[in-house]
C-alpha cells in the first residue's frame, strides 16, 4: 500500500510544511530572548504564510467525511498558524513574553494531534524519532497491542488542569522487562502535557518510560519542596504500580523552575532519582547535607538572560563542596530555553545504555 503522503501531492506538501514550521518554532525557542521576540515573530509569520496557503488548498479541495487523518492534519496546521499569529503579541515586553508561552502551547497541541498520525504518514513518524532510528519493537512485534502511547492523568474536566501528570509508554513496552524512567519537569507557567514532547523522541527511540508531572500551582513549590514533592512521589508510585519500572534507573530533569525544583527534590534524602539533570535554572535554598555522592549534570546557556551562567557556576561550586558529583555543561549559543539537542548528552551521561531495548533488565 502506498502511504497517503506519497500518493497525494497536496498531503505531501501539507505534511512537509507542518513539520517544517514545527522545526522553525523549535529553533526559535532555543534563541528566545525578550529583545529577539520581534525578529523571531517576523520570521515565523513569514513562514506561516506558506502553511496557511497549504491549509486553504486542502480545505478548498475538501476532505471526505470519514477522513479523520486528513482533518487531524488540517487541525494541526491551523494550530501552528495560530501559534505564529500569537507569538510576540503585546504592548510591552511582559505581554509579549506571555504570548510566546501561549504560542508554544499551541505547537505542543499540534504535536499531540500529529502524533496520532505516525502510522499514517512516514514523515510524521520520523519527526517523532531520533535521526536514523526505527521505532523499537515494531519490526519484530515486541510489546503488547495498546500498551504504548501517551496517557494523561489530569484532575477535573479541564484538559490543562493542574496537579496531575502525563506519561508516555514506548510502543515496545513489555512487562517482562524492567524499564528506565525519565521524570521531566516543566518551567514556570508550563504544563506536563506540553513538556512531555521535549523528551518524547528519545523515549520512543530508546525505550524508556517518560513521566511529565504538572505543578499544583502556576509554577513549582520552590519555597516548600514537600508540597509538590509529595504529589510527584504519588505519581511515581502509581506509574510503578502499572508498569515495570527500574527504580534504580530514574533520571530527574527539568527546565527553569522545573530544573530548580528538580534540584530541591533530587537532593532530599528520600529522592527516588539516581541522577539529576537540571537545565537553565538556579539552586534553591535547600539543605545540602544529603548532596554527598549525588550525580548532577547541570546544563545552562551562556546567553541565559534570566539566570546568568555565573550563578550556575557558583551553584555547582557549592554543590561540589557539599560532596556532589556535579558537572556543568555550558551551551554557548543557548538563551533561557530548553536545548532539545542536549537530551542525547544527558542520557549518555546518565547511563550509556539508558533505555536501549532490549537492554532493559529482565524482570
Amino acid at each position: 500500500m502506498i502511504p497517503r503522503a506519497v500518493a497525494d501531492p497536496v498531503l505531501t506538501d501539507m505534511v512537509s510544511t507542518v513539520l517544517g514550521m514545527l522545526g522553525s518554532f523549535e529553533a526559535a525557542s532555543r534563541r528566545m530572548h525578550p529583545m529577539a521576540i520581534p525578529m523571531l515573530r517576523e520570521r515565523l509569520l513569514s513562514e506561516a504564510g506558506r502553511l496557511d496557503t497549504a491549509c486553504r488548498h486542502l480545505q478548498e479541495r475538501g476532505l471526505p467525511d470519514d477522513d479523520a487523518a486528513g482533518r487531524t492534519l488540517l487541525k494541526a496546521g491551523g494550530l501552528i498558524v495560530e501559534a505564529a499569529g500569537v507569538f510576540g503579541e503585546g504592548r510591552d515586553m511582559t505581554q509579549a513574553f506571555m504570548s510566546v508561552l501561549r504560542s508554544f502551547r499551541k505547537c505542543c497541541q499540534a504535536q499531540e494531534a500529529l502524533f496520532a498520525l505516525c502510522h499514517e504518514f512516514p514523515a510524521i513518524d520520523r519527526f517523532f524519532l531520533e535521526p536514523g532510528v526505527e521505532v523499537l519493537g515494531r519490526e519484530n512485534g515486541v510489546g503488547s497491542p495498546g500498551t504504548g502511547g501517551v496517557i494523561h492523568r489530569i484532575p477535573g474536566q479541564d484538559s490543562y488542569g493542574r496537579g496531575g501528570y502525563s506519561l508516555y509508554v514506548p510502543e515496545a513496552y513489555a512487562p517482562g522487562h524492567v524499564w528506565p524512567l525519565v521524570i521531566a519537569l516543566h518551567g514556570g507557567y508550563g504544563h506536563g502535557r506540553d513538556f512531555l514532547w521535549t523528551w518524547l523522541r528519545e523515549s520512543r527511540s530508546r525505550g524508556f518510560l517518560l513521566l511529565a508531572p504538572t505543578s499544583s500551582g502556576k509554577t513549582w513549590s520552590l519555597g516548600d519542596i514537600e508540597e509538590d514533592g509529595a504529589a510527584v512521589h504519588r505519581h511515581l508510585d502509581e506509574v510503578c504500580s502499572l508498569y515495570t519500572v527500574d527504580r534504580s534507573r530514574i533520571l530527574l530533569t527539568g527546565m527553569s523552575d522545573g530544573g530548580t525544583f528538580a534540584l530541591g527534590f533530587g537532593l532530599r534524602r528520600e529522592s527516588p532519582a539516581a541522577a539529576v539533570a537540571p537545565v537553565s535554572c538556579v539552586l534553591p535554598p535547600v539543605d545540602l547535607s544529603h548532596a554527598g555522592g549525588r550525580r548532577i549534570l547541570w546544563v545552562h546557556g551562556a546567553q541565559d538572560w534570566m539566570f546568568p551562567v555565573a550563578r550556575a557556576s557558583r551553584a555547582c561550586e557549592a554543590l561540589s563542596r557539599a560532596g556532589a558529583d556535579v558537572r556543568l555543561r555550558i551551551v554557548p549559543d543557548l538563551s533561557h530555553a530548553y536545548p532539545r539537542e542536549e537530551n542525547d548528552a544527558i542520557l549518555k551521561w546518565f547511563d550509556p545504555g539508558a533505555g536501549l531495548f532490549p537492554g532493559a533488565g529482565e524482570r
